[in-house]
């Protein structure tokens, strides 16, 4: 996300992040996912998936397209997707719904395969990613401060990941998967689904 550090205040008193603006589908977005920590092996693929893709896009465009990326990508089972071949990358690039740009296409069939070599080693991708999780606070946080667009955390993850071959996973792309599954809590101080966030942070299990 964009690095500004003020809240918006809706009619019904309810304070958010600045960034969803007024659209029903980004607010909904912030309000019941962003933050919130995922340990889900499927939803945690597809993010870093859709994150790859949100690369020189902005995040709505991929969010209005998330129900065609799933039909596309097999529901984001990385099983199925790592069974995809040459057939499914040339319809996929005929598929207005989502971004056909062929590289990260197939960078999603790749990491899907890489995906199952984490599992297979770590129990689960959860278990993999929530062993990054960051046990304090990287960098200024005040309500003052811009949020970072990458940490210490994102770029040693960033390069573990490429190092197993993964691609499409640059620091940047990482820190914002992190901010979206809840390994971070960057919901600007006052904001009401930053507070519900912590809470769920605060109860979560890990995975181990």
């Amino acid at each position: 996300m964009a690095a500004q550090s003020f809240n918006q205040t809706d009619d019904e008193g309810i304070a958010r992040c600045w960034w969803p603006g007024a659209a029903d589908d980004y607010v909904e977005y912030h309000d019941n996912e962003w933050g919130r920590p995922v340990v889900d092996d499927t939803r945690l693929f597809e993010k870093i998936c859709l994150e790859g893709f949100q690369s020189g896009l902005s995040w709505i465009t991929i969010l209005r397209k998330r129900e065609n990326f799933r039909a596309a990508f097999a529901g984001f089972d990385p099983e199925l997707v790592a069974a995809f071949g040459e057939p499914d990358v040339l319809w996929m690039l005929d598929d207005a719904g989502i971004v056909r740009h062929q590289g990260k296409i197939r960078s999603v069939i790749n990491n899907a395969a890489r995906a199952l070599d984490l599992i297979e080693e770590r129990g689960s991708l959860a278990a993999y990613f929530w062993g990054w999780e960051p046990q304090m606070i990287e960098g200024d946080r005040s309500a003052e401060s811009p949020v970072p667009a990458t940490t210490p955390t994102s770029t040693a993850i960033a390069k573990d990941l490429k190092k197993r071959g993964w691609t499409f996973v640059g620091p940047t792309t990482v820190y914002a998967f992190m901010q979206a599954m809840g390994l971070v809590n960057d919901h600007r101080p006052g904001c009401a689904a930053g507070e519900e966030c912590a809470h769920a942070r605060n109860v979560l299990q890990r995975p181990s």
